[in-house]
């Protein structure tokens, strides 16, 4: 987002209202939950990436000369998951709904895809996943980003889970029922300079040079504290003597609020139709006035609820105007949701896992303890080596003592036995957090060898039973994603641009330049994309990779029990590197290719001749017809001998041929019908790609 300057300009008195009421309501969100938070959502991370212990803990077993291991099954659990998650990835369909077009709602399939692919959404989608499975929250930033493009583009990103800060009156899981959100960083002045301007950084450095008026959580001198909550150090600690030499340590929370206010709106209204648009704001009375008459709308005025984007900086107001956007701009992922407490995975496997880190640590103490458990010496009895060298050496292989005649010989201290059904302990854990996860042995890709490839797959199915929840939580997810987007594009991508379309089926292959909202000379837009609504339809497929092993493997087979699968479709399914170019080959040497359109033509020539002959021997026969039947009169006539044939005989055959010649041309007709529709399509696919192209060449000059 560009973020404008403060639209109405404020007093200092108001303008220090708004930042510490702003602040105060930071301060009660983070005060209701998300302090708590952030200590779990730490303990949670450091818990995946393998730093299970206390500090505290270790060094009191580095005392005691205990072991403190770590038996990380957190990571590959948690892997498991991400694993299953990126086999399953989700397509988003749009359907038309109201005065929506298909073809439109096709267009929006594509420009889905195209988005997703700029965005690098997959990746995205599993950093965001990952968050949420392991530090509960996984957050979207959705907004339109004009750096790279002129009429804007959609931009989706991943944020810090630490750094947003929810409602904590939230009950609902879609943020439209949520009052506000917060995102809040650390960010040096150099850094509010770029982005908020001079004036602002410059305002902000005389705020907080004499310190902070709302305490250590709001100026800080450390850089990139992020997700800290409490500064810990205050500001008026600094060198003030020479504020330049301070000036890159000096850190201010920047506090990013959206929440929704009443406005009084006015709005578009088709009278026929009823669809209604909200008018931009920054429209004036002429210009509204003006598109109502020009389009036939009228103008309704009503009170919405609209976003208000706030950004604050201690006392210092960065930007206070209505959001560009009808929705919060972060989108959640919760893996667990409930009552308006969101949960991930690794908080429910923490204590599994510690339990068996301890229990584990405990079994190796034992052990290293009973390698050397002392000995029982009589005094002097040694020679050549004192008590304390054999304590040292005693555990030694292939250790000789010697001891003085008429001494007793040294006698091992007998070693303390393991307890007892510890390492059933240990292995109660271990299970414990398979149970609580519901990732299998067979999921782990650990299950014995010895299983029957089939089990194994049932075994995975129930355990991909055990994660559904946080799979459906995604899907909805991406829901709300793309909604969102949908919006965006509805409000944004209103004017013609060209945008490249990815092939469904194979998205490997270049993309297919078409434009959209394109005004044609007779006033019709073509592919308008502000028009119609449409819901959002999510389905999920396997990867890629895995959906054509699956067609592979089952092609192969139908092929074997005797459905004819083409070989062109079996090659098309496999993994051969050049696999196209192969298929093309097959269907050129069996004759399958489509006709080009010299062939198509061709073609319809051969029909519609094969038509005029069969025509012709129908009026060649109809003739005859009208002959025999005049000899039969005349023969009436002249009461001519009976003995030849009769010519009513002859004209029932003709007659019978007429009708078998008029089945095979009604027959004829029909295929030659069918045959040109498929050529017209083909022409007005043609002629479509050649209009699509013609509006990409320069207006000026010949070719």
């Amino acid at each position: 987002m560009a973020y404008k300057k403060v639209k109405q300009k404020l007093s200092k008195a108001e303008e220090h209202e708004l930042a510490r009421n702003q602040y105060d309501c930071y301060v009660r969100a983070r005060d209701n939950g998300h302090l708590d938070y952030i200590e779990i959502a730490k303990q949670c991370d450091a818990f995946y990436r393998g730093q299970q212990w206390d500090h505290g803990d270790v060094s009191a077993l580095d005392d005691q000369g205990r072991p403190a291991l770590t038996i990380n099954t957190i990571l590959p659990t948690i892997n498991a998951v991400l694993g299953e998650q990126s086999t399953r990835r989700m397509d988003v369909n749009f359907k038309p709904r109201g005065r929506g077009k298909q073809e439109v709602a096709d267009v929006l399939d594509r420009l889905f895809m195209q988005i997703s692919d700029n965005n690098k959404l997959s990746w995205v989608e599993s950093q965001v996943f990952s968050d949420g499975l392991i530090q509960d929250r996984g957050w979207f930033d959705v907004r339109v980003d004009f750096d790279d493009h002129i009429q804007g583009e959609v931009r989706i990103t991943a944020k810090d889970p630490l750094d947003i800060v929810i409602d904590p009156d939230a009950k609902d899981y879609d943020p439209k029922n949520w009052n506000e959100i917060f995102e809040t960083k650390w960010m040096s002045l150099d850094e509010i300079e770029e982005t908020y301007g001079q004036k602002k950084a410059d305002q902000l450095r005389v705020a907080v040079e004499l310190g902070s008026a709302l305490g250590t959580d709001s100026v800080e001198y450390e850089e990139n504290r992020y997700g800290d909550t409490m500064a810990g150090v205050e500001y008026n600690q600094g060198n003030k003597s020479n504020p330049e030499e301070s000036r890159m340590l000096r850190a201010v929370r920047v506090i990013e609020r959206q929440y929704y206010k009443l406005k009084e709106c006015m709005f578009y209204v088709d009278s026929v139709t009823g669809d209604m648009r909200e008018i931009p704001y920054v429209w004036g009375k002429k210009k509204r006035e003006k598109f109502a008459d020009d389009f036939g709308l009228e103008i309704l005025t009503k009170t919405v609820r609209k976003v208000r984007w706030t950004v604050t900086a201690d006392t210092v107001v960065l930007f206070d105007d209505w959001s560009p956007y009808d929705h919060f701009t972060l989108v959640p992922y919760f893996p667990y949701w409930r009552r308006g407490k969101p949960f991930g995975m690794v908080r429910n496997l923490i204590s599994p896992q510690e339990q068996l880190n301890k229990i584990s640590s405990q079994e190796l103490h034992i052990v290293n303890t009973t390698a050397n458990s002392g000995w029982i010496v009589e005094t002097g009895s040694l020679q050549g080596m004192t008590a304390d060298d054999l304590e040292e050496h005693g555990a030694e292989t292939g250790l000789v003592l010697e001891f003085n005649r008429g001494s007793s010989p040294p006698a091992k201290i007998p070693p303390n036995q393991i307890p007892t059904g510890l390492d059933r302990i240990s292995q109660k854990a271990a299970a414990n957090i398979k149970q609580i996860s519901g990732i299998s042995d067979a999921m782990l890709g650990t299950d014995s060898p010895e299983v029957s490839g089939i089990a194994i797959q049932q075994k995975q199915n129930r355990g991909a039973m055990m994660i559904q929840v946080p799979l459906d939580n995604l899907t909805k997810t991406r829901q709300y994603l793309a909604e969102k987007v949908l919006n965006l594009v509805q409000k944004y991508y209103t004017e013609e641009r060209l945008i490249q379309i990815t092939d469904e089926q194979d998205p490997s292959k270049p993309r297919v330049p078409m434009r959209v909202n394109q005004m044609t000379p007779e006033g019709f837009v073509i592919n308008d994309l502000t028009l119609g609504e449409y819901d959002v339809i999510i389905s999920t497929a396997p990867s890629r990779d895995t959906f054509e092993e699956i067609q592979f493997a089952e092609a192969i087979q139908l092929r074997q029990v005797g459905v004819p699968i083409p070989d062109d479709l079996i090659v098309e399914y496999s993994h051969l590197a050049q696999k196209a170019n192969i298929a093309e080959r097959i269907r050129s040497m069996q004759g399958t290719n489509p006709l080009t359109p010299e062939q198509a033509e061709l073609q319809q020539f051969q029909a519609q001749a094969a038509i005029r002959s069969t025509q012709l021997e129908i009026a060649k026969l109809e003739a005859e017809v009208q002959q025999l039947q005049s000899q039969a009169q005349l023969n009436m006539a002249k009461a001519q001998d009976t003995s030849e044939i009769d010519p009513q005989l002859k004209m029932a055959d003709i007659q019978s041929k007429i009708a078998i010649k008029q089945e095979e041309l009604a027959l004829r007709e029909r295929l030659s019908q069918m045959t040109n529709q498929v050529r017209t399509g083909q022409s007005e696919t043609q002629a479509a790609s050649k209009i699509a192209v013609a509006a990409m060449k320069p207006t000026g000059g010949r070719e």
